[in-house]
């Protein structure tokens, strides 16, 4: 029932038309979208159609609710629990394309909305999760289950809802539930707070260069720049921007030291630098209340709050998960960093190797070690023959196809539509893709949608649309996007998600979200396609002469598979120990020195190496302040365990694109949505509990068993024993 949760919960496909029109200057929220597929008129909703839309919406809500409140009939699932499932259609409408454009086209006035709604939606959720009357009907529901002969969807959503009240404080006296919507109010300000910062900041940070400061750096990373330092009115010179591929570029390829220590530096100061923008102060607030938060509600930490409700359960078994993977990881790191302070040395006479040396003498060893150089491998991957690639995995696997939509109501240029047509010639959903940075886009990747399947009466009424949203190298003149290896897979998972999303067949709109350490399942399954020999052949053409990539460039591709994985896993472990340790706080004893915890937790408790920094310092770490992965960043590596060992169902029958094992993965995960727990959805797939050394073997922490170490004679004994 907390805000988030709004984000999600599943839209109308149209309203009740009125008399005015997007024409004529009306509010599109109040009219009915004549728009393909009923996508949103994202080009002519404007700020300013924000905050009217929420407060019809927040109304319309409000009498729902009264409504199931004042039915005189006893309670039962349909006029209480399923009627509150399908209440707030139209709020979750604005809040869906809100959260859409805010991402990917924020301005002043998006940021104004967010400022003035947040605290708004955050009473009317309260107002909702602790009324009396309300949870009143709900629990006599849940009370008398045994005798409603519910099916088990149905007693699942009937579980979640309940619970869902209870871990609102639908249980605590009236002057607990006053204390706690302040603890709600002030959190939902904070991280708004958290999030301006951040934005704030990172758009404050940029290197404007000369020809003469490029050293090291390949002409087509020139050429974006250059095109960058245009468009933002420095002609003639060279921008460089804390966005992924400007900043990895910097540290990957620059020769001048300086530089790289400037780039490494302004990003990971990001919300650190004890200015306006500093978010060390909302940190502390957020930890702080969310701590009172979980004691009110009989937790003793934040941590223990949130795990109740996932597939690891509890803190010890997330510790025991992570060190599980610290220790190897670590150790890998370390020799890393021997490899390539040998190198630095041999080429500068000194070893003193820094964070920022990083990036840069890892290529180097990716040269030498693997005969591989990722200027080599771009030309490859232009962001069209990637896509392609994409929609025939997608086909191979699941027969669905991806047809452009023509004149799609779009909020940029940039963004692509395609409609999605499934197996059998129905029309399945609206896929759209924004793939490139620009200003007011926030940083990294994410999926999400403006529309989730919807039925009445057990007919389906509405199809999904989804979206996917990244910051890839962007083309420059007449060459197309040419991606780096991780955005590639970046690619793959953000897809991964999409294709849950067009799937997710869940009955009702509070089953459609799985556990969270489960939802990564879906994206992170679908990477291990992206480099297989297979799909390469097919999609890896190079962008001019579209001669199919060499089969020995494929062979150092695989043989890299294992390239950098200490530091991959290392600098991820310590945001995931820095999420857990700061949310397992047992007392808040006074302002937090977040850049001494960090160093406490991380250099000092756990050994992490000082040319390491975690993925995402607290300052930054836009998924546990403003994002939905509190005390859950950890799931990103859990469900890599899922993942592996599903992809392993396709390895296991000699064909990676088996369609009778896509077939039975989309029954069984993901048109399931959230219908049972993950483990039994896993189970249901797999016929077993997930195996963690697949996702060991993936990633070179432990060796795949082969003929050469198999106990030979114990293998023996066993095939006698079945002749016998």
């Amino acid at each position: 029932m907390k805000r988030f949760a709004l984000l999600l919960m599943t839209c109308a496909v149209a309203m009740t038309a009125c008399n005015r029109n997007v024409e004529s200057g009306g509010n599109p929220f109040f009219e009915e979208w004549k728009t393909p597929f009923g996508m949103p008129p994202l080009g002519h909703i404007k700020p300013e159609h924000y905050q009217p839309a929420y407060e019809e919406a927040i109304r319309q809500h409000n009498a729902e609710i009264e409504a199931i409140i004042a039915n005189t009939d006893a309670p039962t699932f349909e006029n209480t629990i399923l009627a509150m499932d399908l209440s707030g259609r139209m709020l979750s409408r604005v809040n869906m394309v809100f959260a859409l454009v805010s991402g990917a086209e924020s301005n002043e006035g998006l940021r104004t909305v967010e400022r003035e709604m947040s605290p708004i939606l955050t009473e009317h959720s309260d107002n909702i999760s602790m009324n009396p009357q309300l949870f009143e009907r709900v629990k006599a529901v849940y009370d008398n289950r045994a005798t409603m002969g519910l099916n088990a969807e149905q007693e699942r959503l009937l579980e979640k809802k309940y619970s869902d009240f209870v871990r609102s404080g639908a249980l605590l006296s009236e002057d607990k539930k006053e204390e706690l919507r302040r603890i709600n109010a002030e959190l939902s300000d904070a991280s708004v707070q958290f999030r301006s910062n951040l934005l704030a900041d990172g758009r404050g940070f940029m290197m404007l260069l000369d020809e003469e400061d490029l050293s090291g750096l390949p002409a087509g990373i020139r050429s974006a720049a250059a095109e960058m330092a245009t468009k933002a009115g420095h002609d003639g010179k060279y921008l460089f921007n804390l966005d992924n591929a400007s900043r990895i570029a910097m540290l990957t390829y620059a020769d001048r030291r300086d530089l790289r220590e400037q780039m490494y530096m302004g990003y990971i100061l990001r919300g650190n630098r004890d200015d306006e923008n500093d978010n060390k102060a909302a940190i502390n607030e957020m930890v702080r209340l969310r701590l009172e938060r979980a004691n009110l509600l009989g937790y003793t930490t934040f941590a223990d709050f949130q795990l109740e409700q996932r597939m690891a359960k509890n803190t010890a078994n997330v510790y025991e998960f992570l060190y599980d993977l610290w220790t190897p990881s670590l150790a890998g790191a370390k020799r890393e960093v021997d490899e390539m302070k040998a190198i630095m040395l041999r080429e500068t006479g000194t070893d003193d190797f820094q964070g920022w040396d990083w990036w840069y003498y890892a290529e180097k060893v990716r040269k030498v070690k693997y005969d591989l150089d990722e200027e080599m491998t771009r030309p490859y991957f232009s962001l069209p023959n990637v896509q392609a690639g994409i929609f025939e995995l997608c086909n191979r696997l699941y027969g669905i196809t991806f047809k452009p939509v023509r004149n799609a109501p779009v909020y940029h240029p940039d963004v692509l539509v395609y409609e999605v047509i499934d197996i059998d010639g129905s029309h399945l959903g609206v896929f759209m893709m924004d793939m490139h940075p620009r200003e007011g886009k926030r940083s990294g990747a994410w999926c999400g949608s403006v529309r989730s399947r919807e039925f009445e009466n057990g007919v389906q009424t509405a199809a999904p649309i989804t979206y996917i949203v990244c910051n890839f190298t962007s083309p420059v003149g007449n060459t197309p996007s040419l991606l780096t290896l991780d955005e590639v897979g970046t690619f793959f998972h953000e897809m991964g998600h999409a294709i849950h999303v067009l799937f997710n067949s869940a009955p009702y709109p509070g089953l459609r979200r799985t556990e969270q350490d489960f939802v990564e399942l879906p994206s992170q399954v679908m990477e291990h396609w992206a480099f297989e020999p297979q799909m390469l052949r097919n999609y890896a053409l190079h962008y001019r002469t579209k001669e199919r990539i060499p089969e020995d460039l494929i062979k150092r591709i695989q043989n890299s598979a294992f390239f950098n994985q200490g530091f991959i896993q290392t600098e991820f472990l310590a945001s995931a120990f820095l999420d857990m340790d700061i949310h397992n706080l047992r007392e808040y004893r006074g302002t937090i020195d977040i850049n001494a915890f960090e160093r406490r937790v991380l250099n000092q408790q756990r050994g992490l190496i000082d040319q390491i920094v975690a993925r995402h310092r607290l300052t930054f770490f836009q998924h546990i302040f403003s994002g939905n992965y509190v005390a859950g960043y950890y799931s990103y590596r859990w469900a890599a365990v899922l993942d592996a060992d599903a992809f392993e169902a396709f390895v296991e029958t000699g064909d990676i694109f088996n369609r009778e094992v896509a077939t039975r993965f989309r029954r069984e995960i993901l048109e399931r949505g959230g219908s049972a727990d993950g483990m039994t959805l896993f189970n249901n797939f797999r016929g077993r509990d997930p195996q963690r050394d697949y996702y060991l073997y993936s990633i070179g922490l432990k060796e795949r068993p082969t003929l050469e170490n198999v106990d030979v004679d114990g293998l023996r004994e066993i095939v006698d024993a079945i002749d016998e």
